[in-house]
């Protein structure tokens, strides 16, 4: 079996719920904001395809103002009542780019987040877990989503790591514009 591994051409992005209104109740919620925003500035700068999943916007709000200003104009912005953004839309925009491998950020990982991956793992694609872009309002639900994803399929990295293997090299075009977007990436708070 290969080894999965980040490509540019293969490559999409998913941010899947991160509202103003759900923010307050998540835990170390403006380090998730944060980096959400860098992973789709990375996505913006390399041209990788973006969806940003919104739940019940009626009760929840839209995205983050954080959010919707690194997304760009080219990013597909989907509401949604289902938990998991793997939506018939959704999986017609990844069709559409032929992207299988897809970098997921955003909130609840024990919700939201764990059914998408676990759904994009039964569609034959393969998730990657941007870990220090995921969080809950429930901070005890955290590690045991993580490991439920990882353990059925799903690759566990982080913004920083995932762009760079995305790069693949430092003589790449925008590397610097890249690296100039992950010097902001804020480190996780450990878990209460």
């Amino acid at each position: 079996m290969p080894i999965p591994r980040l490509t540019l051409e293969r490559t999409a992005l998913l941010v899947i719920d991160v509202q103003e209104r759900l923010l307050p109740t998540i835990f170390d919620g403006a380090r998730v904001v944060n980096n959400c925003a860098c992973a789709l500035q990375v996505a913006h700068t390399l041209g990788l395809p973006v969806i940003i999943t919104e739940q019940y916007t009626k009760g929840l709000g839209h995205s983050a103002p954080a959010i919707l200003a690194a997304a760009g104009v080219n990013a597909k912005i989907i509401e949604k009542t289902r938990f998991s953004a793997h939506t018939p839309e959704v999986e017609a925009f990844l069709a559409a780019h032929r992207c299988d491998d897809v970098l997921i950020c955003g909130i609840e990982a024990h919700v939201c987040v764990q059914q998408t991956v676990l759904d994009l793992l039964a569609a034959g694609r393969q998730p990657y877990l941007l870990t220090d872009a995921i969080s809950s309002g429930a901070p005890d639900q955290i590690a045991p989503a993580l490991r439920r994803m990882e353990r059925a399929g799903a690759v566990p990295t982080g913004v920083l790591a995932a762009a760079y293997e995305i790069l693949g090299d430092a003589a790449h075009p925008q590397f610097k514009a890249v690296l100039g977007v992950v010097k902001t990436l804020q480190a996780p708070l450990p878990l209460p």
